[in-house]
């Protein structure tokens, strides 16, 4: 499977940036969808394109524990003020999708396959 920017990601699905566009270069290899933090800690893997509905301050520390590519979040979620000024000092991407988890996942899938 290839890589994908997460510049390349938001350029061909259409998804709005929210935060960290300074880090949009970072390269994710995989898809990972879920919503339980704790969950994500312990299963994300590395240069993930994590896609949740969790904007907030404890899904950015998650993110950068578990060292995902970006955060994407599905079906319009809010990402809060405190987690956007988080997201931008630790250099996380944060993406919005108005599509659901699943179909959110399978755009950047798709592009992973090609």
């Amino acid at each position: 499977m290839k890589k994908v920017t997460v510049r390349e990601i938001a350029q061909t699905c259409g998804f709005s940036v929210l935060a960290g566009a300074d880090a949009l270069d970072r390269q994710a290899d995989r898809v990972f969808c879920c919503d339980l933090l704790s969950f994500v800690m312990g299963r994300a893997p590395a240069d993930s394109a994590w896609i949740t509905v969790m904007g907030n301050v404890n899904a950015v520390a998650v993110a950068v524990l578990a060292d995902t590519a970006c955060i994407i979040l599905a079906e319009n979620a809010v990402l809060d003020g405190e987690a956007r000024s988080r997201a931008e000092g630790q250099g996380v991407p944060v993406l919005g999708s108005p599509h659901p988890i699943f179909d959110t996942g399978l755009l950047i899938q798709r592009m992973l396959e090609d």
